[in-house]
């Protein structure tokens, strides 16, 4: 299935009609948005040398969850941690956790997130205007936190230019039948000579899930069947509810020569595990970001952008009525990037990063103790560009400090100190236009996180008793990434290919072992290294089906205005891969994603549009030691929408079926697979005010 999906794959993209057509244009194409994530120099997707996606406009609208994770999990090479529909964060091929940077306008989250796969992240997606994912190291300009990918989402809240109006904004809300969600959104914002403002709030309420069938597994059922008396929870995932809610506001003075702007966020959210029937996390931030940008200050120099992220997050995980855990988090994230003018064949930017984090968890589940990380980094990013070649090169260093306090059941403090240096090369070949080739190498190192060095106890979100390791290695990682894309003619698309070979990889490792006496039947989960290697690779491809793609019509309908081409019908190829493979003992490494493919075909007509999809994801009988295999299953979506003019505003109306055969689904990538699939089959509608 997945050669001959690639096979087809790539003849349509080498083959593919590039005859033109007369006033013809997309309602999105990612290939030509110009991407901040990858690249620092505003280049778009199809000039990068790394494989990045974009999720923007009436796509994010339709994929929209309350976690980051299932609202990416559609996308090539992005799959999910799934701890229940309230928290989940990005997996981006086949790695997660703290390899995975997740950022707020290019600035680090500070939240508790990747220390565990019940946390969430810090924000509701709702709230932000497009999405950046990049596949692959993007330790070059994020840190060694990025070894995998590097997920941005950018909003609004500090205007970079004049806003052009008094007022303008947003009013949106929606429903979903398979958890009884009720949410809403507004956006506002204006501005008057050079001063602009930003003011945007939402809310989401859910109830428990309802589910294909029962919560847990068929293969638990017969492992470990329940005691007599007990009752199989099936229908309804217990304990899935959650309410959400947030609102920030910002400002900024924006001038010829550049701009200032500062804004303040709090968000706020309470759901339940679903691991543990009575344990609830009652989650708080509250964030100051300060961003800015001199345009042309001094000679040779194209702009110095500089910005600074202040964070305290906390959230208190609730046994019943009574509070067992409490964890925080206290940081900073600044960072300032000059561009340069070219130097003979050079153009370029140089930047300097600081962060510090103070974590801490309190309680019945303190597995870790007080710690405190700092880390100051200096990185350089350089093209040359000779047609038809651009060659992308740099390199970073990151200076990088874990401390920790003398605790009770942790002992005296710790500290260690890493030197990591990463480096990347890459070419982009365009042979003709609409057409290029992309290699990139990147050789990555990654300092151990507090969690791998200093956990010591039960980590029950897991079901399992971590122990960290205070010797652990610096991790070292060399990655290659081969990418070929199109994207004019009646076939559009990418397909990529990539190998990662990990050195002193850091891992969970069960030894088979449980605790004896208070935490009896607890497994033990050992954090140590060994060598891994990840290979695999994504396909997208769009048939255009009835006007190809032009140099005239390329782009996307951000404002909601109706397209350029009032007839579109478009079929969408996607595939993905992944194997990961612990080089020593030859044994596959644990939650990786099985193979995917989908299909799925979009058609509009002026304002109206509807479409079908169909995503196959194969059985997972690659399993580490002490874990169970996961079936396949195959899911059907549907969509429509239309757009109603409203004077100088626009109404977007919509309606989303999911899952509309009721199938089972379990993420072979989540903790809870066995005890908690997918949501059956709902509807989501919603409606979209612009104004």
């Amino acid at each position: 299935m997945s050669k001959f999906i690639l096979s087809i794959s790539i003849a349509s993209l080498l083959g593919g009609n590039a005859a033109l057509a007369q006033n013809a244009s997309v309602a999105v194409t990612v290939l030509d948005e110009t991407v901040v994530t990858a690249s620092p120099l505003g280049r778009t997707l199809f000039e990068q040398a790394q494989t990045v996606s974009v999720l923007e406009g009436n796509r994010l609208q339709l994929a929209l969850q309350p976690t980051l994770g299932e609202t990416l999990s559609g996308a090539a090479g992005v799959s999910s941690t799934y701890f229940g529909p309230a928290a989940s964060r990005p997996i981006i091929r086949g790695l997660g956790g703290d390899r995975i940077r997740i950022l707020q306008n290019g600035n680090n989250t500070i939240d508790a997130s990747a220390t565990s796969v019940d946390h969430a992240v810090s924000f509701d997606p709702v709230s932000v205007e497009s999405i950046e994912v990049v596949r692959g190291p993007a330790t070059l300009l994020y840190g060694s936190n990025a070894i995998g990918g590097v997920v941005n989402v950018l909003d609004n809240r500090i205007p970079d230019e004049p806003a052009g109006a008094p007022l303008r904004g947003s009013v949106e809300s929606r429903y979903g039948s398979a958890n009884t969600e009720r949410g809403g959104a507004f956006t506002l914002e204006g501005g008057i000579r050079g001063f602009n403002w930003h003011l945007e709030g939402y809310k989401r309420a859910a109830n428990n899930l309802q589910i294909p069938g029962f919560a847990r597994s068929s293969r638990l059922r017969e492992r470990e069947p329940l005691a007599p008396g007990q009752k199989e929870a099936r229908d309804v995932l217990p304990n899935s509810d959650l309410r959400t809610e947030g609102l920030l506001g910002g400002t900024s003075y924006a001038w010829n020569e550049g701009y200032f702007g500062v804004a303040y966020s709090g968000f706020h959210t309470n759901y339940g595990t679903v691991a543990e029937r009575d344990v609830t996390i009652d989650m708080e931030q509250r964030r100051w970001d300060l961003r800015g940008a001199f345009i042309a200050p001094v000679s040779q120099v194209k702009t110095i952008k500089y910005s600074v992220g202040i964070s305290s997050y906390g959230h208190t995980e609730f046994e019943g009525a009574l509070a067992g855990t409490i964890f925080e988090n206290e940081g900073f994230d600044g960072r300032v990037e000059l561009a340069h003018e070219k130097i003979g064949l050079l153009e370029g930017t140089i930047g300097y990063q600081t962060e510090k984090s103070r974590f801490s968890a309190l309680g019945t589940e303190a597995f870790l103790p007080p710690v405190e990380t700092v880390a100051g980094s200096a990185f350089i990013f350089e093209e040359i560009a000779i047609e038809p070649f651009c060659a992308q090169f740099g390199v970073r260093y990151d200076h990088i400090s874990v401390d920790s306090e003398s605790s009770p059941g942790f002992g005296p403090g710790r500290d260690r100190v890493f030197d990591n240096v990463s480096g990347s090369a890459g070419l982009i070949y365009t042979p003709a236009q609409g057409y290029a080739i992309a290699l990139s190498t990147v050789f990555t190192q990654r300092a151990p996180t507090y969690q791998e060095l200093f956990a010591n106890g039960p980590h029950l979100a897991t079901n399992v008793f971590e122990i960290g390791n205070a010797s652990l290695p610096t991790e070292k990682a060399l990655s290659i990434d081969f990418s070929l894309r199109k994207n004019r003619g009646s076939v559009t698309g990418a397909l990529s290919v990539f190998y990662n070979h990990f050195t002193d990889f850091i891992g969970q490792f069960s030894n088979g072992e449980v605790v004896a006496g208070e935490e009896d039947g607890l497994p033990f989960s050992l954090y140590k290294s060994t060598s891994a290697n990840f290979f695999g690779g994504e396909a997208e491809v769009t048939f255009h089906l009835l006007s190809p793609v032009t140099p005239e019509t390329v782009g996307t309908n951000k404002e909601g205005a109706p397209p350029a081409r009032p007839l579109l019908l478009e079929l969408e190829l996607k595939a993905d891969y992944v194997q990961a493979t612990d080089s020593i003992t030859l044994d596959p490494l644990p939650r990786i994603p099985p193979f995917r493919t989908s299909a799925a075909l979009n058609f509009q007509y002026e304002r109206f549009s509807a479409g079908i999809e169909g995503q196959y994801v194969a059985r997972q009988n690659r399993t580490s030691d002490f874990e169970l295999p996961t079936d396949s299953y195959f899911l059907i979506n549907a969509s429509i929408g239309y757009r109603i003019a409203l004077g100088k505003a626009e109404a977007t109306l919509y309606l989303r079926g999911v899952n509309l055969t009721n199938e089972e689904a379990r993420l072979h990538t989540s903790f809870l697979k066995e005890i908690a699939p997918l949501g059956g089959r709902g509807v989501v509608c919603g409606m979209k005010l612009i104004f």
